[in-house]
């Protein structure tokens, strides 16, 4: 493989190219569940969800979960995603602007705070390994920022330059790591965060992947 020609995209997976809205919302409501809490529909979930995900309990218990709801509820979710997550696919149009991206002879890799040992043969699992440099998910305990990750994680890719990265995500929790290793990021109204509260980050916000992909080509250029 030659040198990379300038722009690269770090893409996070769930909510930006794995479709698992569904997933979310099924898990979510089984956590909350186990706590007596009642259900949640997508837009409430989208208008309160936050990251660290404990402060986004918080927003609905109305207080902070002790330590044993928190585990109680972490453990439940994610026991709860894997039943639900088999029936998610990738976001529309995700696999062919993966390909396009690739073709045009520039990089691309994902960083996901999904547990790195079972992101791994998802990605594998679509058929969309190949396009990426590097896939990275998260490793050690659940419920962090992802701006430590990131820097971890373009320190790992040689020949790329983090002012011409763009990260692309759905939440703002993705701006802030990419302003944290000074890359560029988008994001995409298509996964846990509506609208509003993408906008609050200071980044520009688009509601698909086409349309986020031609914007890190304008930013990167």
């Amino acid at each position: 493989m030659g040198m990379q020609t300038g722009a690269h995209i770090v893409w996070d997976w769930n909510g930006t190219l794995f479709h698992d809205n569904d997933a979310v919302i099924g898990a979510t409501n089984a956590a909350f569940a186990e706590l007596g809490l009642e259900p949640i529909t997508l837009e409430q979930y989208r208008a309160m969800y936050c990251v660290p995900v404990r402060t986004f309990y918080e927003r609905l218990l109305g207080r902070l979960p002790t330590d044993a709801e928190w585990e109680l509820m972490d453990d439940t979710f994610h026991r709860h995603y894997i039943e639900h997550r088999v029936r998610c696919r990738l976001a529309e149009g995700a696999a062919e602007l993966l390909a396009g991206w690739r073709e045009a002879g520039r990089s691309q890799s994902i960083l996901s705070m999904y547990g790195h040992e079972e992101l791994v043969p998802l990605v594998r699992g679509f058929g969309i390994e190949a396009h990426f440099i590097r896939v990275d998910g998260r490793t050690g305990p659940s419920g962090g920022s992802k701006a430590e990750h990131m820097v971890r994680h373009l320190g790992a890719l040689s020949g790329v330059e983090p002012s011409r990265t763009v990260v692309i995500g759905d939440a703002a929790d993705d701006a802030l790591a990419a302003r944290h290793v000074g890359a560029r990021a988008v994001l995409y109204t298509g996964g846990s965060h509506g609208r509003a509260s993408l906008e609050a980050a200071g980044v520009p916000v688009v509601d698909s992947l086409a349309e986020a992909v031609e914007e890190a080509e304008r930013l990167a250029a």
